[in-house]
């Protein structure tokens, strides 16, 4: 075969970038194979791979766009890199939730609800029409009642308003309708009601008009109003949006006043009664959505009609890849929003698994969380697929198990932040393991079991679990000591903790959530530190402390102390540029001449939190900047924004704001989510530490170190869904090692042999 300049283009180049935190790095990736990039959180593995390789990639893929098309898309800047060249187009399947929508399901993600709908319009008895006739999303297809939503919700009305008051003495507790507002003047003034007369007084069509009135125009003096009753306008505001899309205080008041139940109707079924009369032996369509996608799998394999033989088969293929890829136990009707960040990538991987598209480049983020070390080989498999297709996968990843499975490694550090941004090696997994790099040295660490485990003082019952899947558990959690919940990805780890334990009193929760808060939120005003720093340069200038924050009266008045000017250009993608004013620094000029030991506070806020704490040696600062610390987040910068954490730096950043509580007991979910094989250890310590406080922790987990370094263990099984929910160990790892004979048994005890 002639060999063409085409052939040439066998590696990724890039060329001098300098992304975040990167120091000009350059390097060739090797394309059609599995590249693994390691290195310690924050040394620059997401600025490498993220913010440069698949940001380029996409930003010259949008540029191939009209503008008019180009202005619906999210803007991106070009990435600071010398040069990329040999890019090929990058899909990345990232863990970020899918969206809360409550009419989004795994089915309708996966186009797997779609497919069904058509086999049943084809094969279901009786027949009732197109496919449309069995969708939730669609008016032929959804139940009256609830409207496809599958709940119906009840008012509480005594929580809406106190029936001992008048309206002038303040009887409305909904938000908004407080004495004098607005919302309270349209209602006083509309005619409808006496506001002195006491609520309990009211006749029944009062009542009616104060409740459930539809919107009526009004005249308040000369002006014209909408009045509108309580329930009907709530209805209409905020029962008809996602929950999770409500401001924090709407929410918490609707989750006190609304009571959400199944639909009398469909019972929860979310459709017509038509739809559900049609069946496909003996299954309707909302039994079969309810499956288990492995017992469903199992039902598709089963139909064998001429008329749809390639869609059952693609429905069969995609079920399977579902079941393949360790989510076998989720069933097509759970919400998209109840998904974890790990199941909702696994989920999106699904749609590439089955693709025909080949010389791409994927792009994973921590394939590996939530997995349990069995189903860690699964996903290994998965990536070696999409390689073999001849795709180019570029993985970030801590686990050793992935790293083992590298064509080619690249090892950035040293360290975090400032210091890191360098390449420390790239190769082999042998080359790396012989190169004296941190990572290098720690592929082959080993936690070793305790030899002295702590002794419970006392105990949390847990009695009658039935959440989810799990099946009428009853266990005791031990108290003052190190309790780690473990179990394949499906067991019932989560239902059970967060489902039974979280609510108890004095359990504090530290989860991967997002925190709620704008691009103005960042580690300093989050955690309070900001207070005692606006304090101290107060003091050294005899200032007030409120010129030292972005969002009071230092702020620079053109960019509004954010730091960025956000220019809308109509049909083009709109721009975030840095602003002139201040440079980017968010402060007045005034302010920034205020200095505190030579610093002023911008320079101050562009610190990482290990350069902090030695510029604050004592005092309120230094005990934050502290816990900051001993949660692993030194190289996070105080004015770094909230929005660009990842899942495991929100739960270690909750942590340590809730390490300043006097807590009795911590609940973590994957604490070692990001955290590279040296920080484990330390994340050990911590918890050793809080533990010998006086306070117990218990850790949803995986990773075979923190089970290794546990007083007590409580696996979960033996499978996942229908064939876990139920408690298959309790006891000491030391325990477990030597007797049990569950999955978590045999891996552990591979892990500790070493």
């Amino acid at each position: 075969m002639t060999v063409t300049p085409a052939d040439s283009h066998h590696v990724i180049q890039v060329r001098g970038a300098r992304e975040n935190n990167l120091r000009n790095v350059s390097l060739d990736i090797p394309k059609r194979r599995l590249t693994v990039f390691t290195g310690v959180s924050g040394s620059g593995k997401s600025s490498l791979v993220f913010g440069t390789i698949a940001a380029e990639s996409q930003r010259l893929i949008n540029e191939t766009y009209t503008a008019f098309i180009q202005s619906f898309m999210p803007s991106q800047g070009r990435p600071d890199v010398d040069g990329l060249r040999n890019l090929s187009a990058a899909i990345v399947v990232d863990q970020e939730r899918m969206g809360a929508n409550s009419r989004s399901t795994v089915g309708t993600a996966t186009d797997a609800s779609t497919m069904l709908r058509i086999i049943f319009s084809r094969l279901g008895v009786p027949s009732v029409g197109t496919s449309g006739a069995f969708s939730f999303n669609l008016p032929e297809g959804m139940c009256p009642q609830c409207e496809g939503t599958g709940e119906a919700s009840t008012v509480d009305v005594d929580r809406l308003v106190d029936r001992e008051l008048s309206l002038n003495e303040g009887a409305i507790t909904v938000p908004y309708y407080a004495v004098d507002s607005w919302s309270w003047q349209i209602m006083v003034n509309s005619g409808l009601h006496d506001p002195d007369k006491k609520l309990k007084d009211y006749t029944d069509q009062e009542w009616a008009d104060l409740l459930h009135k539809a919107p009526t125009k009004v005249k308040v003096g000369s002006n014209g109003f909408t009045y509108e009753g309580l329930i009907a306008k709530m209805q209409r505001t905020w029962l008809a949006k996602d929950r999770d899309s409500l401001q924090s205080h709407i929410k918490a008041f609707v989750d006190r006043a609304v009571v959400f139940a199944r639909c009398p109707l469909c019972e929860g079924t979310r459709l017509t009664a038509a739809a559900l009369s049609s069946r496909i032996d003996g299954q309707n369509i909302a039994d079969c959505s309810s499956m288990q996608i492995s017992d469903l799998a199992a039902f598709v394999r089963g139909l064998g009609d001429p008329a749809v033989a390639p869609l059952i088969a693609s429905l069969r293929e995609l079920l399977e890849s579902l079941v393949e890829i360790g989510l076998g136990y989720l069933s097509l009707d759970r919400t998209s929003g109840s998904l974890s960040g790990g199941e909702a990538q696994r989920v999106k991987m699904v749609r590439h698994l089955g693709s025909s598209i080949t010389d791409v480049t994927y792009v994973f983020d921590e394939p590996t969380i939530g997995l349990h070390p069995h189903d860690i080989r699964r996903m290994n498999d998965l990536l070696l697929r999409l390689r073999d297709k001849g795709n180019t996968v570029l993985v970030v990843e801590h686990k050793p198990e992935v790293i083992a499975i590298a064509d080619h490694v690249v090892d950035l550090g040293p360290a975090a932040g400032t210091a890191g941004g360098q390449i420390c090696f790239t190769g082999d997994v042998a080359g790396l393991r012989a190169s004296g790099t941190l990572t290098g040295r720690h592929l082959e660490h080993r936690a070793r079991l305790r030899e002295q485990v702590r002794v419970p003082k006392g105990q949390l019952s847990i009695k009658g679990a039935d959440r989810h899947n799990l099946k009428d558990v009853e266990v005791d959690v031990p108290l003052g000591v190190l309790a780690v919940v473990t179990g394949v990805a499906g067991s019932g780890k989560s239902s059970l903790i967060h489902g039974y334990l979280s609510g108890q009193e004095g359990v504090v929760v530290a989860d991967q959530s997002p925190i709620r808060g704008s691009r103005r939120s960042n580690p300093a005003t989050y955690t309070g530190l900001l207070g005692p720093i606006r304090t101290a340069f107060a003091k050294a200038n005899g200032v007030k402390a409120a010129l030292f924050s972005a969002n009071s009266e230092g702020a620079c008045p053109k960019c509004n102390g954010i730091g960025l000017i956000y220019t809308d250009l109509a049909m083009m993608p709109g721009v975030a540029s840095v602003c002139e004013a201040c440079e980017g620094e968010r402060f007045t000029a005034e302010v920034l001449a205020y200095r505190l030991r030579g610093k002023n506070i911008s320079e101050l806020l562009g610190m990482s939190v290990a350069e902090a704490l030695a510029f604050f040696p004592a005092g309120q600062a230094h005990i934050i900047l502290g816990r900051l610390s001993d949660v692993g987040l030194g190289y996070l910068r105080l004015g770094q924004p909230l929005n660009t954490l990842s899942g495991g730096e929100r739960q270690r950043l909750k942590l340590a704001i809730h390490m300043a509580e006097k807590s009795s007991t911590y609940v973590l979910d994957e604490p070692t989510t990001g955290l590279h094989l040296a920080d484990v250890d330390k994340l050990l310590a911590l918890l050793d530490r809080l533990v010998d406080d006086g306070n117990s922790v218990v850790v949803i987990e995986h990773h075979q170190a923190v089970m290794a370094h546990a007083d007590w263990i409580i696996d979960l099984g033996p499978g996942g869904g229908h064939d876990g929910g139920q408690v298959v160990f309790t006891g000491t790892p030391a325990t477990l090692v030597a007797e049990a004979r569950t999955v978590t048994a045999r891996h552990l005890r591979e892990y500790v042999a070493g």
